[in-house]
């Protein structure tokens, strides 16, 4: 008889995490939830191109696997991811996947191109349009670099994600680099700039006139402030509990609106003058 593996006793078993993930039809339905947004049984079931019984197969083994929760309104029930670290898991496998999933079509093509532009990553904005958000925000001198911060994780858990965990969470790609996106595709991250980040007393009156409550993010469980390797561009964005705050006030301020496109975010007019004028930000179209 074949020796079983050998775990020590605080070692996680990442075995029933990972075998739920492995399968496709699981995998299309957690990176259709990686918006932070709940979705029906049926409309996973559609993404998944699957049955609405197998769909609800399926969904009964993330439910029991704690990579999903259910929200019931009436008759109706919704479902969405159990919280950032499940989107940090899928981001971190992305990263790890080195055959990105060939685009097939014009569309797949712009659906591509318009994830790389700018995207919510979990519940933060990624893409390029993020990627130069925290470059603008350290370069302006709103955020500097916290004390042993080490080196920025790759979008997980921690940073835009976990509570508990210290690292950032990122949302999982749904395929590769779109090629003339400007991505630099697979290849090695920049130099590493610090995970976490404090906000410097300038900063403070800035984002506070801007409409956040620092205060009352630096109390949260969650990581404040952390740098989460973005799958597209190579390069970090703001990740944590001050990523989501400044994201949610984006689209409160309709600086950035969703697209047609999932996960897909569009930065307005306004938010071009906006985010240019609060925080020296500029995308090159």
């Amino acid at each position: 008889m074949p020796a079983r593996p050998v775990f020590i006793a605080r070692d996680a078993d990442v075995v029933p995490a990972a075998a739920l993930i492995a399968e496709p039809t699981r995998a299309a339905m957690i990176t259709a939830l990686l918006d932070d947004r709940p979705l029906a049984a049926g409309e996973l079931a559609r993404v998944a191109g699957v049955s609405p019984a197998t769909a609800s197969a399926h969904l009964a083994r993330l439910l029991g696997g704690g990579l999903v929760t259910m929200i019931k309104q009436g008759r109706h029930r919704y479902y969405q991811l159990a919280g950032p670290e499940v989107a940090a898991a899928m981001e971190a496998l992305a990263h790890l996947n080195t055959a990105p999933a060939p685009v097939r079509s014009l569309r797949e093509s712009r659906d591509a191109t318009a994830l790389a532009q700018a995207r919510t990553c979990y519940d933060h904005l990624a893409g390029r349009a993020g990627v130069a958000l925290l470059e603008a925000l350290l370069a302006r001198g709103i955020l500097t670099p916290a004390p042993g911060g080490g080196q920025p994780a790759e979008c997980g858990p921690a940073g835009g994600a976990s509570p508990e965990a210290g690292g950032p969470a990122r949302s999982p790609g749904d395929g590769a680099a779109p090629a003339g996106s400007g991505s630099p595709g697979r290849a090695a991250p920049q130099a590493p700039i610090p995970a976490g980040f404090r906000v410097t007393p300038d900063g403070m009156a800035t984002l506070t006139s801007f409409g956040l409550n620092i205060g009352a993010l630096e109390r949260t469980r969650r990581r404040f402030a952390g740098a989460c390797l973005d799958w597209t561009e190579r390069k970090p964005h703001l990740n944590g509990a001050l990523g989501a705050a400044v994201t949610a006030r984006l689209l409160g301020l309709g600086w950035i609106e969703r697209g047609v496109r999932r996960r897909a975010v569009r930065v307005t007019p306004a938010g071009r003058e906006g985010l240019a004028a609060t925080f020296g930000w500029s995308l090159e179209d």
